[in-house]
């Protein structure tokens, strides 16, 4: 039982994928922020053609 406690503790294997996985929802964040900031220019650049079409 105390060596299997030992390899428990020893193991890292879950602080691995934690790290990973925290990673990974930082660059979803990342990407989602981008995307948004793309979205609202790419409406006001549409816009602006259309203003310019109606005129």
């Amino acid at each position: 039982m105390k060596s299997l406690f030992k390899s428990f503790v020893r193991d890292e294997s879950g602080a691995t994928a934690i790290e990973y996985g925290l990673i990974a929802a930082g660059i979803s964040v990342a990407i989602i922020m981008l995307v948004g900031q793309v979205g609202d220019e790419l409406v006001n650049t549409f816009t602006e053609i259309k203003d310019g079409l109606t005129q």
